[in-house]
């Protein structure tokens, strides 16, 4: 898909294909009514902009959209709109040791416990052992400074996901 293509589509296609970036409703609906972009700098920059302007509650939508770190039930479970992209995401997860994915189910589980969401990273180009030491170094966050490091996560993975749009 194109910047242009993009720009044509009705605006409940638009809607489809924002969603399939990030789960945060306001978010797309602020994509779509923004249409046309000029080009691919400036919906990255809208789309980073658009994500930074939300409040929390918007931000905590769009990570109930993800499924868990290291949980293949999990995102077996997620939307078929985007499990595909989630799989490709996770796919070091995939061949991990055993030890390492229960590990990694447990802190995800202490993790939800002190911030009350998911654990969200953009788990892209990183190994199982890297998300783990990352999410125990992340469980000594303070509520307030987490939800803006999983912000800023988010908003990674939706950038990797509108460049994946625009190469379908």
């Amino acid at each position: 898909m194109t910047v242009e293509s993009l720009n044509s589509l009705t605006k409940s296609e638009a809607f489809v294909q924002f969603e399939m970036c990030c789960g945060a409703s306001n978010w797309v609906e602020k994509m779509s009514a923004n249409r046309p972009f000029q080009n691919d700098d400036e919906l990255f920059k809208k789309a980073e902009s658009i994500w930074f302007s939300l409040s929390s509650e918007d931000w905590l939508e769009a990570f109930t959209h993800h499924p868990k770190i290291g949980d293949i039930d999990s995102l077996r479970k997620k939307s078929q709109n985007t499990k595909s992209w989630s799989e490709k995401e996770q796919l070091s997860i995939q061949g991990a040791d055993e030890v390492i994915l229960e590990d990694l189910a447990e802190s995800n589980r202490l993790y939800k416990d002190k911030f009350g969401f998911i654990f969200i990273i953009c788990a892209t180009g990183k190994s199982a052992e890297e998300m783990f030491a990352l999410l125990k170094e992340r469980l000594k966050n303070d509520p307030e400074a987490e939800l803006l490091t999983a912000a800023k996560e988010q908003n990674k993975i939706t950038q990797l996901r509108l460049g994946n749009l625009l190469s379908l």
